[in-house]
């Protein structure tokens, strides 16, 4: 039989390592709290190692999601895009429907032929998901921005507008709507450049070196059996049918191409707008009367079969005195100008089913060798139709 004092000290001890383990489970708790900031932010210094793997190196951008950071991969011996994804369940759940995309592209297109970005790996840090990407360089965005709004060359515009119209057709044949293109999601695998004299502007400006792109941020990314929700789109870059509530499916990423070609080519944004009636009434500026089966279909924003727009407010002459019809955009009347024109029309259509394929963008005269202008014919039979 064990004594008291015996019986004592063994409850005693027992209590004391309760005790010690609740102490340890507290500082955790505590440690824990104190590696997200109040909006679930990963906190974090140069030069912390992420899973004993990744040694975060610099800081690349942030936004609602989270932020993207610089690693050195030590499993790769070479340096990594870690997207960090915030450290809430709506953050959580939105990144789990990203990297299903992302493997997705990953098996439908093993050798990274088709511009987009690869996902390297991913895992989950104390609640944030984190996925792994191949480095890539500037946006298309923050290099124009960087160079003062410059104009890109139409020969760079005609090979960057080629791989954003193959990497689109590659995610539509996939089944997938990325519903979020736009400048900034197009990035330049390295953006290295030449300095140039423009001897009309009596200054050096900025000649990206190479024109090779990806296409990034899958994460609004929708499979044509998932829901479609009704708002998406950069505002800029956002379809007819999708501000009149009309449904939209792959056109509307066709949509965002034609703008985007035009920022490239011109140096600002097409539609540089906040409102839905504004934004509207641009589009007629520049491309005509929306359609009256749209009209019909949509009654919002309209009456008596026309836009609800008053011309002679301060919107109205605004939109008047700073829009006017497409081709009057031209900054040249060569031949590679007008073509590209052609295409950014076709792009831009009201009617989704009448605006053109990705794959048959590619095979608009605008992208065929300026010395072989018999193969255009050819492309108004073989082609146009599929659009």
């Amino acid at each position: 039989m064990m004594g008291k004092t015996e019986l004592y000290s063994l409850y005693k001890g027992f209590l004391d390592c309760i005790c010690l383990c609740l102490s340890r489970s507290s500082e955790e708790d505590v440690d824990t709290n104190k590696r997200d900031t109040e909006n679930g932010h990963l906190i974090y210094k140069i030069g912390d190692i992420v899973e004993d793997r990744y040694e975060i190196v610099d800081t690349l951008g942030e936004g609602t999601f989270g932020k993207v950071v610089e690693c050195v991969d030590f499993n790769r011996k070479g340096h990594v895009a870690l997207k960090i994804i915030k450290n809430q369940e709506k953050y959580r759940e939105a990144a789990k429907l990203e990297i299903n995309v992302l493997e997705t592209i990953t098996e439908k297109d093993p050798h990274n032929k088709q511009h987009c970005v690869q996902m390297l790996d991913w895992f989950n840090y104390y609640g944030h998901v984190c996925i792994s990407f191949e480095l890539l360089s500037l946006s298309t965005f923050d290099f124009l921005k960087a160079n003062s709004f410059t104009p890109y060359p139409i020969n760079q515009i005609r090979h960057m507008a080629h791989q954003i119209c193959h990497a689109v057709s590659f995610l539509h044949d996939n089944k997938l709507t990325h519903t979020d293109l736009k400048p900034e999601n197009i990035l330049f695998v390295d953006s290295e450049y030449s300095l140039v004299y423009n001897a009309e502007k009596k200054c050096s400006e900025r000649r990206i070196n190479n024109t090779t792109v990806r296409l990034i941020d899958f994460g609004s990314a929708t499979f044509d059996h998932e829901h479609h929700s009704v708002l998406i789109s950069t505002r800029h870059y956002r379809a007819p049918e999708v501000i009149m509530e009309l449904g939209w499916g792959h056109p509307c990423d066709v949509w965002s191409i034609g703008c985007i070609l035009f920022e490239y080519y011109e140096g600002f944004t097409l539609f540089q707008t906040h409102d839905n009636r504004e934004h509207l009434a641009m589009m007629e500026r520049i491309q005509g009367p929306i359609p009256q089966r749209m009209i019909q279909r949509s009654g919002k924003f309209f009456y008596r079969g026309r836009l609800d727009w008053n011309e002679c407010s301060k919107a109205g002459r605004y939109v008047k005195a700073k829009y006017k019809p497409l081709r009057k955009y031209l900054l040249s009347h060569g031949m590679e100008h007008h073509q590209f024109f052609n295409l950014l029309e076709r792009m831009l259509e009201y009617e989704p089913s009448n605006r053109i394929s990705p794959t048959s963008a590619l095979c608009h005269p605008f992208f065929l060798s300026v010395t072989d202008p018999g193969r255009s014919h050819s492309w108004r039979n073989s082609c146009d139709m599929s659009g």
